[in-house]
């Protein structure tokens, strides 16, 4: 895996922990903590998308970032645990598995990848 997918995936996790910061967050430092998040995912991505098509780039970050949530809610924070919704998660995975695998075999090497 190159560096640029690890951007994507590590943004991803973030995105899951800002999203929920969004949602839980009631004090400054937590605020803080939650915009932070969002600075460094961002970072990520567009660090990533300087090397990667960015409809991929944005799909797989937002594919990670919407199945990491909805699964954080239901081990952390007591949301039901549905069936449809994990098979709608493994549904929405899949597509962005099969994104990162078709988009590798796109990718030509450049100048910048040495950056």
């Amino acid at each position: 895996m190159n560096r640029q997918w690890l951007y994507v995936f590590i943004g991803g996790i973030i995105e899951v922990v800002w999203v929920s910061g969004l949602k839980h967050s009631n004090t400054i430092a937590e605020w803080a903590g939650t915009a932070l998040a969002i600075a460094i995912s961002f970072f990520l991505i567009i660090m990533a998308s300087k090397q990667l098509p960015i409809g991929t780039v944005y799909a797989v970050f937002t594919g990670l970032g919407t199945g990491g949530t909805v699964i954080a809610e239901m081990l952390f924070f007591d949301e039901p645990f549905r069936l449809s919704k994990v098979l709608l998660i493994l549904l929405l995975l899949s597509g962005v598995i099969g994104l990162k695998l078709i988009t590798d075999k796109d990718i030509t090497p450049s100048k910048e990848a040495n950056i």
